[in-house]
């Protein structure tokens, strides 16, 4: 879980901005977060902070780990 500012969505990657400046492009979003706040389309939540919660899933046919939202919470 951390607190995270909405920079962007571009080409199905959302990308965040924490705290201590690590950047993390999230692949996947709950279908339950993205309901409530439909950050694929709407630019009002650019630049606003979030409290999240997300896992890291590695991929079983490329090994890549693909970063998720489980869960997000406007601050």
């Amino acid at each position: 879980m951390g607190i995270a500012t909405f920079q962007k969505y571009k080409n199905g990657y959302y990308t965040f901005l924490f705290d201590d400046g690590t950047e993390v492009d999230f692949e996947e979003i709950s279908p339950k977060a993205l309901y409530k706040y439909k950050l694929n389309t709407d630019n009002s939540f650019v630049d606003k902070d979030f409290k999240l919660t997300f896992s890291e899933v590695i991929s079983k046919i490329t090994d890549d780990t693909i970063y998720r939202i489980d869960s997000l919470l406007l601050l």
